[in-house]
């Protein structure tokens, strides 16, 4: 059986390769098992995660099955990679809530992936035993090579962010051995946790296993990359409740011209004639923001965990709040129920605007 989608040629395409290994391209010929991990660190997914999650999507649509690995282990000790200091260790309730809640979204972005979480495979694993199994076939100079190590070098890094790669490697060789999972894909900075994982797999079971990398989320910002994803109160989340629909929105209608066609390529199902009609027309007027509209309301992964009625609230307040400075809403908020989420509503709206949220017409007191 041969896939139905050339997915690497359009990963590459999108841009959306960072760095692969050899032979990727020969293994994608056949419907493989790819899996992405995700570490609960929060209680909500971020829009880096949404982009990984979107080209895990992209397997599953071209004939792949896809796994995500929830850290309930991992998350723990935290992964070090891209981190110039120690994260703090969260406590295991803490773990055990955001693990609950960040399944309830990957299952509403990817209703048919699997999701696993790396405690239920690492709670019984014997510190000793773990040595012998897993960690003889770590040479610490070659572990020293790695990315995440060699950053924290100087700053400092614990034995236990030090370990981090060995739980992550071993995610890799469980899932191989027991879901047949032949490919792990990251963002950039996995690249070093990636190839552990494929060399452990190699020391402990004589398996080749594959890896690629997406780049992380960034925007153009003068001569240097900046991450997206970023706003005023801090980062871009999926949950309507930490990010509000209105923010949700302005942030995508607000996407530099000069990143705006990079970031259709990578979050919408638009192929190359669709996106290329919508940058000219969007060049030929660049203040009606043309393309940015799309990006913010034209594909169900910008449009997120949400109903579609906090949508359309955020679209009708977006309209009503830059008409003028003193005008009001006075479409019924149907998607806001309640008076914390009037609140988040609220306190989302730029200042100065005069623009008032009512129900029915009517003001609210909240």
């Amino acid at each position: 059986m041969t896939t139905n989608i050339n997915i690497l040629s359009e990963l590459h395409w999108r841009g959306l390769v960072n760095q692969t290994t050899e032979g990727l391209n020969d293994l994608l010929q056949t419907p493989q098992v790819v899996y992405l991990g995700v570490d609960p660190t929060g209680n909500s997914l971020h829009v880096g995660h949404l982009l990984a999650l979107t080209v895990l999507r992209r397997f599953q649509r071209a004939g792949h099955r896809v796994i995500v690995v929830i850290g309930g282990a991992t998350g723990m000790i935290g992964d070090p990679s891209g981190k110039s200091e120690e994260r703090k260790l969260l406590e295991f309730q803490t773990i055990l809530e955001n693990v609950t809640s960040v399944k309830e979204q990957i299952e509403q972005l990817i209703p048919l992936a699997s999701v696993v979480n790396n405690h239920d495979w690492m709670r019984g694993y014997y510190y000793l035993d773990f040595l012998r199994d897993v960690g003889k076939h770590f040479p610490v100079n070659v572990m020293l090579t790695k990315d995440s190590v060699k950053s924290r070098m100087e700053s400092g890094l614990s034995y236990t962010e030090f370990s981090y790669m060995l739980l992550q490697a071993y995610d890799f060789v469980y899932l191989n051995q027991w879901h047949g999972c032949t490919l792990q894909i990251g963002g950039s900075d996995q690249w070093g946790n990636i190839t552990a994982g494929i060399d452990l797999c190699r020391r402990m079971r004589g398996v080749e296993l594959h890896g690629l990398t997406i780049p992380l989320l960034t925007k153009s910002d003068g001569t240097k990359k900046v991450k997206m994803g970023k706003t005023e109160r801090g980062a871009l989340w999926l949950d309507a409740e930490k990010t509000s629909p209105y923010d949700f929105y302005q942030y995508w209608l607000n996407v530099a011209d000069e990143d705006v066609e990079r970031c259709l390529k990578y979050f919408t199902d638009l192929d190359a004639n669709e996106i290329n009609c919508l940058i000219q027309r969007h060049r030929s007027d660049p203040s009606k923001r043309i393309a940015q509209r799309r990006l913010a309301t034209g594909d169900p992964q910008i449009g997120r965990l949400m109903p579609a009625d906090y949508c359309c609230n955020a679209l009708a307040v977006t309209g009503s709040v830059t008409q003028g400075d003193c005008c009001y809403q006075t479409k019924p908020l149907s998607g806001i129920h309640n008076r914390s989420s009037m609140r988040s509503w609220y306190s989302s709206l730029p200042k100065g605007t005069g623009a008032r949220p009512s129900n029915d017409g009517a003001r609210t007191s909240f």
